[in-house]
This record gives structure tokens, sequence and C-alpha cells, in this order.
């Protein structure tokens, strides 16, 4: 999780043939739309003439080699929040070579930004040693192997009328943070957060011999859970990078914290006195 999020709205280009294809099919869609209210019928005639036969000429296809129409973009999984209505201009004719006059026009950072939000982060899941039911005072092992704890990409592009911008955003694994859920417990180490080591694992996995051991990473349950579990939660700290066009950086972005829920049960150890 993390309390910066990406644009809600932005402004992107689109070609003269692209735009006029676009406001066509709008118009014959809502006209001919069955029970279609007469408010939205006059309301899409006159923002069709405006730019067929009004304020602009046949959508600026004459000289559609000499700009872009900038159009307002909502993210489609956002547009409830009020974020989503400050990009409410209407579609405006920008010349080759010119910034076009808002807030939030494309740029490779915004791209970026907008592929942050579609980085596919693997689930936090940490292995565990006892894996599931582990007993009380006896040390629990924790790690993320290489496969798991690697870095994710994602790359955006934009190409219309002569505008060409990229940038790739990288999500790498930095920290690992234990919590057992329960006060009566003691992580390892005592902070909780468990460094990465020379290959990019955290943790180490338990084999036979190291019982005696205390591990780098885990964590060692004081009480019995009980008839329940105990939640063991394992939050992933993702430093955000991009690079892309004028930005061969890598550039950062703010960081963000992404964890699962582990159930584990623990069971107070049987002794039988003779």
């Amino acid at each position: 999780m993390t309390n910066w999020s990406p644009p809600a709205c932005w402004y992107e280009p689109r070609s003269a043939a692209d735009f006029s294809k676009y406001v066509e099919n709008m118009y014959t869609e809502t006209i001919n739309t069955p029970g279609q209210h007469s408010y939205a019928k006059a309301s899409v005639g006159m923002f069709r003439n405006d730019y067929k036969d009004g304020t602009y000429k046949n959508y600026n296809l004459d000289i559609q080699d000499e700009g872009n129409w900038w159009v307002a973009v909502v993210d489609e999984d956002r547009w409830m929040e009020p974020a989503a209505q400050d990009c409410n201009k209407q579609p405006f004719w920008v010349e080759n070579g010119d910034t076009p006059p808002v807030d939030n026009a494309i740029t490779p950072q915004i791209l970026a930004e907008l592929a942050y939000n579609r980085v596919q982060l693997p689930a936090t899941e940490v292995s565990l040693a006892p894996q599931g039911t582990t007993k009380v005072n006896l040390p629990t092992w924790a790690w993320l192997d290489k496969a798991t704890f690697r870095p994710v990409s994602v790359t955006a592009a934009l190409d219309v009328g002569g505008i060409r911008i990229q940038a790739t955003t990288t999500a790498k694994p930095v920290a690992l943070r234990l919590e057992p859920g329960t006060p009566d417990a003691t992580t390892h180490p005592d902070s909780g957060a468990c460094t990465l080591n020379a290959d990019d694992s955290v943790g180490e996995p338990y084999a036979k011999g190291k019982a005696d051991r205390t591990p780098p990473c885990g964590v060692t349950y004081l009480r019995s859970s009980g008839n329940g579990t105990y939640k063991l939660r394992a939050t992933v700290t993702w430093q955000i990078t991009w690079t892309g066009t004028g930005n061969p950086g890598p550039k950062r972005l703010p960081d963000g914290t992404f964890g699962n829920d582990q159930a584990v049960t623990v069971q107070e150890i049987q002794s039988v006195n003779r």
C-alpha cells in the first residue's frame, strides 16, 4: 500500500483522423440508440457541430500533419473519484512543437506513473519451516527465494501523430517485514525486518542440522494459538523506479508496501512423565 497514486485523469493526443472517427461514431451511436433522451442527442449534436462546422472545420483534417487533437482520458478504474473530474477541458488542437496548455498533459513520467498501476506483483507468501503448524518456543524459519523475490517491470508507450514517448516502471523488492499476529512472539531479527542476501533472496531455508540455530529471518511463538491460528503477516517493500524518453534514469517513484496474512497454528509441546 502507498499514500500516493498516479493521476486519475490526463490529456493525450489523437490524430485528426482518429478524432473525427471517434466523434462521428459517438454521434451515430447516440442518435440511433432507441429511447435515447433528446437532451443527449442535442448535446452530442452540438459537440459534433463545433468540431465539424463550427469553431473548427472538418476536424482539421486538411491540416492533420500540422498538429493533433488533445483529449481528456480518465482511468477507467477510478472514474468515480473527484480527481477524475479535474480534466474537464473539451478537446483542443495543438500545433506540432507547442506545449499543451493544461496540467496533466501526458509525459513520460505520467506514462511511468500509469504503468505503476499495472505492475503485477507476486503474492507475498513466505516459505516457513515448520510449515503451517509449529510449536511453542520452537523457532520458525522464514525465507523468500530469489525466483519469487525478483524485480517486475511494465512498459507503457504512446505513438500518435509524431509524438513518440515511452516509459518503463520497475518494482524491485528491497525489504521483508514479519509481524507474528500476536504480542506473544519474538521475531528474528528483533525488528522483524529481514535483510536481503547477496543473491537478492531473503532469509535462509531450514535444513537438517540447524535445529539449535536462530534463523536469520523468522519468528518464535511463545504461546499456543489454542483452537485457532495466528495471522503471520509478511510485508514486502518495493522500490519503484522508471526510465524512459528523456530519462535514461532510473528515477524514483514512491515506494510501495504490499503484504499477505498466513495462518499459523501454534501447539504446546507435549511431554510425558514416566
